[in-house]
């Protein structure tokens, strides 16, 4: 059932207060700064709050194929770039710093950036999701020194060297083909004897002279000095080990949701994906959700920009409906 949130008593004073919005959008990947076109487009001057790293996923994406529009593909940061720039056009503010603390029990509703205090009458949370790590204390101590989970951001200081990608996804597919820009070897590593990525990118990289595919293997430890150094492999088969020499280890294993900042407020469910009801509600009035924060499915740049739209689209008609604003002031969309 939808919770109805009731009005705040000081609802008249955030209708003067600078870090009032009609609407607030938690998160800057395709599903956030998508809703912040569609909502900036319907004249709501949206507020972006960002995060301190912002604009998702694709930042730390190389090629980019699959999105509509570009058929020569388009490189991650750069479609990303495009995201905002339109969205700051349609009047949108952006804020680079991360929420850390909300309450969804009145409107409007509230969202605080450290002591700063931010305020709105109709909230999209779309936070996406975060590289999972393999949990070994030698690979956070290596973090930064030769462990990482960003082959864009990171692959160009390991050119003519060595490196190891861990994974067994699409992810660790791309990551793979695209360190052999600089590598002169990426070694895969996949703990099942079977890739689970689609099978184009199987090819590729099976193709690609410069990969090498080990199967049922894992990290059982990261070594090194200043910087790392090799790895020690276990065979998950039969538990034996043995050394594999590299200086860089990118870990491309998956993500994990970023709802902690809403699990006493929201409904969280299975692998802590936020769920929702009626495409894009989230069980309280006015508070919607878009993108890989709630998707578990697909976890597509495109679908997460489709629900930014859904969610931008919900959120003016609910406004309408609740007279946060003028209904005859909807967008032809």
């Amino acid at each position: 059932m939808t919770a109805t949130v009731p009005p705040s008593t000081d609802a008249a004073h955030a209708h003067t207060d600078e870090r009032y919005r009609k609407v607030a959008i938690i998160g800057s990947g395709p599903a956030g700064l998508t809703a912040a076109i569609y909502a900036g487009r319907a004249n709501l001057e949206p507020l972006v709050l960002a995060g301190n790293v912002p604009m998702g996923q694709l930042m730390i994406t190389s090629d980019v194929e699959n999105y509509p529009g570009f058929p020569e593909g388009i490189q991650g940061p750069e479609l990303m770039q495009k995201f905002r720039e339109q969205a700051e056009r349609f009047g949108s503010t952006i804020v680079e710093r991360d929420v850390t603390k909300v309450d969804f029990s009145e409107r409007p509703f509230r969202m605080w950036v450290g002591d700063d205090l931010y305020r709105a009458d109709a909230v999209i949370v779309a936070t996406g999701a975060s590289a999972l790590w393999l949990g070994l204390p030698s690979e956070e101590a290596f973090r930064g020194r030769g462990v990482s989970a960003c082959a864009t951001c990171d692959g160009f200081f390991f050119r003519g060297r060595e490196v190891a990608v861990v994974g067994g996804g699409d992810t660790a597919l791309e990551e793979a083909t695209f360190l052999t820009r600089f590598a002169d070897k990426v070694t895969m590593l996949v703990r099942r004897d079977a890739f689970r990525g689609s099978k184009i990118m199987q090819e590729r990289a099976e193709r690609d002279p410069k990969i090498e595919i080990l199967f049922n293997r894992e990290v059982a430890e990261v070594k090194g000095e200043m910087t790392v150094n090799a790895l020690t492999l276990r065979d998950t088969a039969t538990g034996e080990t043995s050394e594999l020499d590299v200086q860089g280890l990118f870990v491309a294993i998956g993500y994990k949701p970023n709802t902690d900042l809403f699990a006493d407020q929201l409904r969280v469910g299975d692998g802590g994906y936020l769920e929702v009801v009626d495409e894009t509600g989230s069980g309280i009035e006015g508070v919607f959700v878009a993108g890989d924060v709630h998707d578990h499915r697909y976890r597509q740049a495109v679908t997460a920009a489709g629900d930014g739209c859904k969610a931008a689209i919900d959120a003016e008609r609910w406004l309408a409906s609740v007279g946060e604003i003028e209904a005859s002031t909807a967008t032809n969309w």
